[in-house]
């Protein structure tokens, strides 16, 4: 193993797909438990910091995803059966395993495994979420729920909790599902999944907006991102128009992360904060048309090629939320949020994922930046061995990190190297502090405050069993609840909150705390369980519209998107007033808060500002409007000599987002009748 300083940035590496290289090899380091320890010694983790093998083939095969349970052992699922279209076939005919990994000596190597299921209908399984004795698989066109009712590691109970997901023997179908803070499961599906359907498949998932769950343009395209019950119900489609989004994390403020990969060639994989019912932008909003079709207009009006990763995702229409960060080429797989303390600062509560492309592991310590965030790139776990490829990343009881390898020599393109089962390898990996040996603190779920203890754990399952607890105690766990509230932590803070909010008879008063909290991160808290609480909002938004914090007012926006309230409009108004004419988050955000309503929320902020609209703070927000107002404004900017001839087919391709109309009718006439004189 080697060691690099911390925030050591790989030089940038072209992706080679094991299709391109025409490859049909196992390892050729070698096979088994001796090669793979051998293989560590490539792997590179910041100072300070030591990487270990954990387990490797026999014990597994092509790791595809990894979740931890609460007694920290590592669960897999495997993809033996990757492709059965290929030339190769079907490599195991009864079928993949998900399959438990356990150390139980504590030398930090797996020495016991068990297989938990086995089964065709789970082959290269893309997601794995184990929660207490059920377990959540994501296999297109099904998401399982696999219940293991006796506690003897096996599953004895298979539901589908929904199905008619598209992707099939595709890595842009059904992903894993991760359990949020709020009590809800978040999950995603890449741009193959196509739709979401009920358990039997007769009919189509209508979200909470009341829009069917099908990527026809109507309004939703390509990969989505959800959130529901953990019985499915109340689903919510949180954003759409990704490729192959192909993990989400949320962290203890509820705040919502993802991985999207591009086009090969494109160089512009990129990290999104998923700003809730935002249209991502991988093609185009009104026509569904790819970006190369951006791109060849782009070029015509003189574009340079390192500006294509940025049209690459249609940055520059109205409506597309901004990218946190695009990282270059690559294969982008898991993703998690780092809320331990074993490993050093620079990773602590931070966004901590894989690109199997570059062969990284990487945390973005990500900075707030107006209403949105700004990242940058920072190494946990890179190699040299062309064999490693990441897959996976998640997080134990004790604060270690493990990441699975799928270790081949390529990745993508619908290909694989090791095309014999009796060779194929596939490792997983443990990263600690030097000298630090696995531990499974103790789980007590019998007392309030032992249930406080494991919700503080960085590991999800121990969090899901200790909020089940809890929130079945109701007032008995208040008080001990009310201990981390009153810490310096705010990500414990913010998991208490979420607790002491649905105690009967005491939610409004733990809402209305969080919303005076000093800390802006605990009033978006605040405000977001009163939305999925089913609060009266408005009173809420009126008490926060002139928050020093931008991100707090972000939230407001979206606090109003689809309110009916009379007060609605001039709240809206309020918020767009404090816009700077810079911040695209904050400009977004205002677009999604007046979906639906364009005309009354323009019109509101319109009746506020009269004749001094024309700023570059107002000229953003027309540019952005949906509503039939804003056609006539943007006529007059069109034809203002002062308005830059670089900006006006910006301002003229606004015009295509808003609505047929007389006013968009008259609006284009006059801009013809300009162009003749």
């Amino acid at each position: 193993m080697k060691v690099c300083p911390t925030g050591m940035k790989l030089p940038f590496l072209t992706l080679v797909s094991a299709t391109a290289l025409n490859l049909s090899a196992a390892n050729p380091a070698g096979f088994g438990p001796a090669a793979a320890a051998e293989q560590v010694r490539n792997l590179t983790v910041p100072e300070g910091l030591q990487a270990t093998l954990f387990a490797s083939e026999p014990m597994l095969r092509n790791p595809a995803d990894m979740d931890i349970d609460a007694r920290g052992r590592v669960w897999i699922t495997e993809g033996a059966n990757y492709r059965l279209f290929q030339k190769w076939g079907k490599l195991r005919p009864e079928g993949d395993r998900i399959v438990i990994l356990e150390d139980t000596n504590g030398d930090g190597a797996a020495d016991k495994e068990t297989v938990f299921y086995q089964g065709n209908d789970i082959n290269s399984a893309l997601g794995i979420c184990v929660l207490g004795n059920r377990v959540i698989v994501s296999c297109s066109p099904n998401i399982f729920v696999f219940t293991d009712t006796d506690g003897d590691d096996k599953a004895d109970k298979k539901e589908v909790l929904f199905s008619g997901i598209s992707g099939v023997d595709h890595d842009h179908g059904a992903h894993a599902f991760v359990f949020g803070p709020d009590g809800k499961l978040y999950f995603n599906m890449g741009n193959a999944g196509g739709q979401l359907k009920n358990a039997d498949g007769t009919k189509l998932i209508v979200d909470k907006a009341g829009n069917e769950v099908i990527t026809n343009g109507k309004p939703y395209r390509q990969g989505l991102v959800f959130r529901c019950n953990l019985d499915g119900s109340e689903l919510e489609t949180l954003g759409w128009n990704f490729r192959n989004n192909y993990e989400v994390a949320v962290d203890s403020f509820g705040t919502i992360w993802q991985s999207d990969n591009d086009d090969d060639g494109n160089r512009g994989v990129r990290i999104n904060f998923v700003m809730e019912f935002g249209n991502y932008g991988y093609t185009d909003e009104l026509t569904g048309a790819g970006w190369s079709d951006a791109w060849r207009v782009a070029q015509r009006n003189g574009a340079t090629e390192d500006q294509r990763p940025s049209y690459h995702w249609h940055q520059g229409d109205p409506g597309v939320v901004p990218n946190l960060l695009q990282t270059g080429g690559g294969s982008p797989t898991g993703i998690m949020v780092y809320e331990g303390n074993l490993l050093p600062d620079a990773f602590r509560n931070q966004i901590i994922h894989c690109d199997a492309g570059p062969r990284a592991v990487r945390a973005y310590p990500a900075q707030k930046y107006g209403a949105g965030y700004k990242a940058e790139m920072l190494n946990l776990l890179t190699s040299e061995d062309t064999w490693y490829r990441p897959s996976d990343v998640t997080v134990a009881p004790d604060g270690s990190i493990y990441v699975s390898d799928w270790n081949d020599a390529g990745v993508g393109g619908h290909n694989m190297a090791d095309q014999k089962l009796e060779s194929m390898s596939g490792r997983v990996y443990r990263i600690a502090p030097k000298g630090n040996l696995p531990s499974v603190p103790e789980l007590d779920l019998s007392s309030p405050e032992g249930c406080v203890d494991a919700l503080s754990s960085p590991n999800g399952s121990r969090r899901y069993l200790a909020w089940t607890k809890l929130n079945q105690m109701q007032g008995r766990a208040e008080a001990a609840l009310l201990r981390l509230w009153n810490g310096s932590d705010a990500r414990l803070r913010a998991r208490a909150l979420h607790l002491l909010a649905r105690i009967k008879g005491k939610e409004s008063g733990y809402v209305a705390l969080a919303l005076k909290d000093v800390n802006p991160d605990i009033r978006i808290t605040g405000l977001r369980i009163a939305r999925e609480r089913g609060f009266d909002l408005i009173p809420l938004v009126r008490q926060l519209v002139n928050d020093p914090a931008p991100e707090v007012r972000r939230e407001c926006a979206i606090a109003l998107r689809h309110q009916k309230s009379s007060e609605a409009p001039g709240l809206w108004a309020q918020l767009a007033a404090q816009y700077d004419g810079k911040d695209r988050w904050y400009l977004e955000a205002l677009g999604i808060s007046a979906d639906n309503q364009w005309d009354a929320f323009f019109g509101a902020w319109l009746a506020k500002v009269g004749d001094k609209w024309n700023t570059e703070a107002g000229r953003s927000l027309i540019w952005r409007s949906r509503s039939n107002l804003a056609p006539a404004l943007l006529v007059k900017i069109l034809l203002n000599g002062d308005t830059p001839a670089a900006e006006k087919a910006r301002y003229l391709r606004s015009m295509d987002f808003v609505p047929k109309s007389p006013q968009k009718d008259a609006a284009l006439a006059e801009l013809a009748a300009a162009a003749f004189n």
